[in-house]
């Protein structure tokens, strides 16, 4: 506390209150109310002034000196609002995000066979898993209900998975000869509760952001709210504004259809909610994954 009282006598900033949440701090002074947190990450890059050059200014007000020790933000008032809604209105943000920092760079083949390489193994390590996870259950006279639960879906995990198998050899082969690839600035830690909606719209906790494939900051979109929304309308909504390539589209679904390791390392109750919620997720990604393979066939008809 005591650094952080230094760092608002630096800005001339009289606190009153002081509210924690978390490892962030609010603050009532006698200018109003700010956001202070401890820099851990990005903070300390010029990612601001980046955003800023290319006209996107859509993050809190920031007081604090990149050099300073914690991150000073203006304190935004959000507005109440459904958060079907509220997605919506982030991912068009998002979308805006990765329109106005495009650019490409150049690439080689190995740099591509690396992200081929590592979802390989990954896919054949899972399989491996499954398959001697399915011998052990299969071997019991008595099942527990956590394993009954898995073994009764691991048809669903084995489908996913060859998907997974067919589909990342499918994208190596668009994508191999490729020497540029598309990058953007990547928020990578989008989740609803980094979205503020008021007057205009802002995204905040900007430390892990990164220049990247587009992708990525919709497979963690994903993978966080996956069972809370329909997904389908969400990505409907960012290739309006932001399209797809069509190896981007490929690597997106590949990754979301790839399988979590169940580890059984806790109680039964935690181990059928982990089981379910994984399975609920394979059907989900699936039927997201549907529509875009039924159209692909009708076109190549």
């Amino acid at each position: 506390m005591r650094k952080i009282s230094s760092i608002l006598k630096k800005y001339a900033l009289k606190p009153y209150q002081y509210r924690m949440l978390g490892k962030t701090t609010f603050i009532d002074t006698d200018q109003g109310r700010f956001v202070v947190k401890e820099k851990t990450g990005n903070e300390d890059s010029k990612i601001y002034e980046y955003l800023d050059s290319r006209h996107f200014n859509y993050y809190p007000r920031i007081i604090s000196d990149i050099e300073d020790e914690f991150e000073i933000t203006e304190f935004i008032e959000e507005v109440d609002m459904p958060r079907e809604q509220k997605i919506l209105d982030m991912i068009e943000l998002v979308s805006l995000l990765h329109y106005k920092t495009t650019h490409y760079k150049e690439v080689d083949e190995s740099d591509y066979k690396e992200i081929f390489e590592d979802i390989s193994n990954n896919i054949e390590y899972l399989l491996s898993y499954y398959n001697d996870i399915a011998s052990i259950i299969e071997t019991k006279v008595y099942m527990s209900p956590a394993e009954y639960l898995l073994i009764r879906n691991i048809s669903k995990v084995y489908g996913a998975l060859n998907f997974c198998k067919k589909e990342i050899n499918s994208w190596y082969e668009l994508i191999k000869n490729k020497r540029k690839q598309r990058v953007v600035v990547l928020h990578n830690n989008l989740d609803l509760s980094h979205f503020i909606r008021n007057k205009e719209s802002f995204l905040i906790s900007w430390n892990k952001s990164k220049i990247g494939i587009p992708i990525f900051d919709l497979y963690k979109l994903y993978k966080r709210h996956a069972l809370d929304f329909d997904f389908l309308e969400i990505l409907k909504a960012y290739e309006k504004n932001y399209p797809l390539l069509e190896e981007e589209r490929k690597l997106f679904l590949i990754l979301i259809a790839l399988p979590t390791k169940i580890e059984f390392n806790q109680n039964e109750y935690e181990m059928c909610k982990l089981i379910s919620k994984e399975i609920d997720s394979l059907y989900k990604s699936e039927m997201l994954i549907s529509p875009y393979y039924a159209e692909k066939t009708v076109q190549n008809k």
